[in-house]
């Protein structure tokens, strides 16, 4: 009777496409599955080139690498985000600097980002929280002002728009993940959205070891060689069956989804405003897919007796991110208590609710009333 966090949703037909993937005989990378999903991604959202890999983690980094960085050079970042956003960067020599929140969606402010940019900042990796685009016109502005590179890290947003545009369509360079908590999910996995056509070949370079077979797959060269410094980010075959039938449905899915979210929010608005609890908001232009529902209490004391609560009623709820800044590796690059308040208080005080898109309703009635039963 347990109600999971998250249930990942791996149907019969895409384990059928899995068990087709292995009766071809082709399990490594670029296979048809691979060819079908990067073209199905890239068409939607009008990508230059869609590229799988093997985590949302090595598509940043790939990013990193696609942006020249060497030891010294800056990049911006949102505190309130998962490590790998920070990490992808400092991994080749870059210094992570931590930008804020903005208190109603908890995406980065883009009125923080200019007083942050110094002669060494390089690019602005923006994250579109729970699916919930940031401010791209304005952010695309600055960096055009200040000639920096404007990567995506569109995890949560796969298909959101943003003034009918999708999500990782805005920045010269956009990643997304396919882990298990995500909305389309092939267990792990990720994907580089390249939108400037000038990055594709070396994307494609980086992602095989730093050769060039992708070329020679084409039939441009007669033989493949080292011809960068790259590694090996290239989703197996296998995963992209699963994934090809996870996009497939990615409608349905995300309507489910939205559909939960906004049970969510009709459901409790009241008493979240009756005790001062806040909630997730959607600006005006934004499309968002039902990612994340999250509830941010006054204090750590009261996110924790709601867990506990939600706990003895065996509802799964789960906090997020706690704020790059005050990590150990983030106090190295200069972060300290009280830098990025917003995110500190995200991180103390948020809880994510039950979101998967077979979540009944049922259960989602069910934990709804169990939220009306906890007085903060």
């Amino acid at each position: 009777m347990k109600i999971p966090f998250n249930r990942p949703d791996i149907t019969v037909d895409d384990r059928n496409l899995l068990a087709n993937a292995i009766e071809s005989g082709h399990s490594s990378g670029n296979g048809q599955f691979t060819q079908w999903v990067e073209a199905y991604i890239g068409e939607t959202t009008t990508a230059a080139r869609t590229l799988l890999t093997s985590s949302c983690t090595h598509a940043l980094e790939m990013s990193a690498l696609l942006c020249s960085l060497k030891p010294g050079d800056e990049v911006i970042v949102p505190s309130f985000t998962f490590v790998s956003t920070a990490s992808a960067f400092a991994l080749f020599g870059a210094r992570p600097v931590f930008v804020d929140s903005r208190r109603d969606t908890l995406n980065i402010d883009a009125s923080l980002i200019e007083a942050a940019i110094t002669p060494k900042t390089r690019a602005i990796c923006v994250v579109h929280y729970g699916g919930v685009a940031c401010e791209m016109e304005r952010i695309l502005e600055i960096a055009k002002v200040h000639n920096l590179v404007v990567i995506e890290d569109n995890a949560h947003g796969l298909f959101a728009k943003y003034n009918d545009r999708y999500l990782g369509s805005f920045g010269s360079l956009a990643t997304q993940s396919f882990h298990e908590t995500k909305n389309l999910t092939c267990g792990e996995g990720g994907a580089l959205l390249i939108n400037d056509v000038a990055l594709v070949e070396r994307a494609e370079i980086l992602r095989e070891k730093g050769t060039n077979r992708s070329r020679f797959l084409r039939g441009q060269v007669d033989k493949y060689t080292w011809v960068d410094v790259g590694s090996s980010w290239v989703m197996s075959d296998l995963l992209a069956a699963i994934l090809w039938g996870q996009v497939q449905r990615a409608t349905d899915i995300n309507a489910r989804r939205v559909g939960i979210w906004n049970g969510y929010d009709t459901a409790l608005r009241d008493w979240a405003d009756t005790h001062g609890v806040l909630r997730p908001h959607v600006p005006k232009g934004c499309e968002h897919v039902g990612h994340v529902f999250h509830l941010r209490f006054r204090d750590r004391d009261q996110r924790t007796r709601f867990i506990t609560h939600m706990k003895e009623r065996e509802i799964s709820c789960v906090f997020h991110y706690q704020p790059l800044h005050l990590s150990p590796v983030g106090q190295r690059f200069g972060g300290f208590l009280g830098q990025c308040p917003v995110s500190e208080h995200a991180g103390e005080c948020l809880v994510r609710l039950p979101m998967y898109n077979t979540l009944s309703e049922s259960d989602l009635a069910r934990v709804i009333d169990a939220v009306h039963s906890f007085t903060p």
